[in-house]
């Protein structure tokens, strides 16, 4: 049976998820305590671990609060971990992991951080993929380069379509912007943007096969012969899409 998912809103704008079975409960990502303890207290949850994606404040700020009220371990990668919370649990791209009973496979996807880390949970099809792949977009390349984050988007794009694509911060209305913008007679993203303009579905999460129709940084073959760029290989295309969105 898939696990419960719960999204918490935090900060301005950013996301974090609980994942809940009989097995108890876990955190990926820890912006902001008061809406995490809140919610555990509503629900009547403990809480057994926080899974974090990168090192990044808005997204590990909470965890001594958090930890101080739970007692839950910290799960990190160890190639960041000198700059995470102290870390219980070091995990690396390739190590297994398991979560509430049920595998996890640590993704590499480098690119925004260098060490940042996405969750799959394929069991119930869920990807934490914080700020990485986004909702309609993908995270500035702050440590990273072009090539780099293609790479780390690419193996997220290789999971399957029906994978529940858990991202880091609600940043659809300037990533949706700037898709019209590239994809003006994309039919599934003017559809996607008006449902979320109307609150009839929310910014995230949203499956893979979602993302892949209607988030421009997974279609840079459909997007080449629009930039001019017809011939021109995925990489190009997309690092050409990822400097255009920095100054739009």
């Amino acid at each position: 049976m898939p696990l419960e998912l719960v999204t918490l809103r935090c900060l301005k704008d950013n996301y974090a998820y609980l994942l809940h079975s009989d097995a108890g409960t876990v955190l990926i990502d820890a912006p902001e305590a008061m809406p995490v303890l809140t919610e555990l207290e509503a629900r009547g949850w403990g809480l057994d671990a926080i899974l974090l994606t990168h090192h990044h404040d808005d997204h590990i700020q909470a965890v001594p609060e958090i930890v101080a009220a739970t007692g839950a371990r910290v799960i990190g990668a160890a190639a960041d971990a000198h700059r995470l919370p102290p870390l219980d649990v070091s995990v690396a791209p390739g190590e297994p992991l398991e979560v509430l009973g049920e595998p996890v496979h640590v993704i590499d996807v480098s690119g925004h951080t260098v060490g940042h880390v996405a969750f799959h949970f394929p069991n119930s099809a869920m990807a934490f993929t914080a700020d990485s792949l986004m909702a309609l977009g993908c995270g500035r390349l702050f440590e990273g380069d072009p090539a780099t984050m293609w790479d780390s988007l690419s193996r997220l794009n290789a999971l399957p379509g029906d994978t529940l694509i858990c991202s880091g911060h609600d940043y659809c209305t300037g990533n949706g912007a700037f898709a019209l913008s590239v994809d003006p007679d994309n039919t599934a993203l003017q559809d996607r943007l008006s449902a979320i303009a109307e609150a009839r579905i929310p910014c995230a999460p949203a499956t893979l096969e979602v993302e892949r129709a209607t988030n421009p940084f997974l279609r840079p073959a459909a997007l080449a012969p629009t930039l001019g760029m017809a011939g021109a290989d995925d990489a190009q295309v997309f690092a050409r899409l990822r400097r255009m969105k920095d100054d739009f």
